[in-house]
């Protein structure tokens, strides 16, 4: 049985504060089976996905659309704001998905209300490359893109840099539209000489370190925070929804390499069932945050995170 405690605004974990700040939370528009194709039916009949995995706009799960969060992860940690992911952005042309075609969203007032203002940022860290990870990397500024945050390291997976390149030519089912997410959110910030490519692994300070989680796509990561005797995974997009604890092969159909994303969610969902730890994925609606135990041969939701419910 999964339980859920008293929730707050921000967690502390040893002397890191994580808070997050939502771009938006919604349909994807997308019915489980689209989303995750090939998965079994009965994975979507847990009643548990509803209201914040699957939106009520279908007479049954299998007719429901998938709900996400998309969202940042504030970090602070040390004197310094570190941000995870930067959600979709505003203004930015995404005709192959149109419900992220030039959005006008609040979420820099949203930062601004949990204290975070684009100058304060000192590191902004992209999980991996979809546009849905790097959109507030830049804004239209007289109609040229520029840095969002101007004081702030952009740390990129190297092997999503170079998967990405349209310079080296490489398919990927993002299709054309990946071409225009390089342009606009990355690009810019590879000009402003802010990028720091990382491989294998990156220390960003003492208490948190990017690690290497392929499969979503080449340099798909997590970030692990370490302090004060606790310890938590942020783990982007090894998964969109809590069916797929239950069943490690349950892809999305966004997963680069499906095969090694199944082998990356078990070995993730395996440690922080025997070390107990709470996993943060990028969209996760709800509560936010989850733990895991094994059952069955496979993995079971425990518990929800203490934050808020969006």
């Amino acid at each position: 049985m999964t339980t859920t405690i008293a929730t707050t605004h921000s967690l502390t974990f040893g002397s890191v504060t994580v808070t997050r700040a939502v771009e938006s939370v919604g349909s994807i528009g997308m019915t489980p089976d689209q989303f995750f194709p090939g998965t079994d039916a009965s994975a979507w009949t847990d009643e548990t996905l509803r209201p914040h995995f699957l939106e009520p706009d279908g007479d049954t799960a299998l007719t429901s659309t998938a709900r996400v969060a998309m969202q940042t992860w504030v970090l602070r940690s040390g004197s310094r704001t570190i941000l995870v992911d930067a959600a979709i952005g505003n203004d930015k042309d995404r005709p192959d998905v149109p419900g992220w075609s030039h959005l006008q969203t609040d979420f820099l007032d949203r930062l601004a209300a949990v204290g975070v203002t684009p100058e304060d940022v000192d590191v902004v860290v992209n999980t991996h490359l979809h546009a849905d990870h790097v959109g507030w990397n830049t804004c239209l500024v007289d109609g040229a893109w520029v840095p969002t945050f101007p004081n702030a390291e952009y740390l990129m997976p190297a092997l999503d840099l170079a998967f990405w390149d349209p310079a080296n030519g490489n398919a990927t089912i993002m299709g054309p539209g990946a071409h225009a997410v390089w342009a606009d959110s990355i690009a810019p910030v590879l000009a402003a000489g802010q990028v720091t490519a990382w491989t294998g692994s990156h220390r960003i300070d003492d208490a948190l370190t990017l690690e290497a989680a392929p499969g979503h796509t080449p340099g798909a990561s997590v970030l692990r925070l370490v302090s004060g005797g606790e310890e938590v995974l942020f783990v982007g997009d090894t998964l969109h929804s809590p069916a797929q604890v239950r069943d490690v092969h349950t892809s999305s159909c966004f997963d680069e390499d499906v095969v090694t994303a199944h082998l990356t969610r078990d070995r993730l969902f395996a440690e922080a069932a025997d070390r107990r730890l709470l996993l943060f994925p990028a969209h996760f609606g709800g509560h936010g945050g989850f733990t895991v135990e094994r059952s069955g041969g496979s993995f079971a939701v425990t518990g929800w995170a203490p934050l808020d419910a969006i």
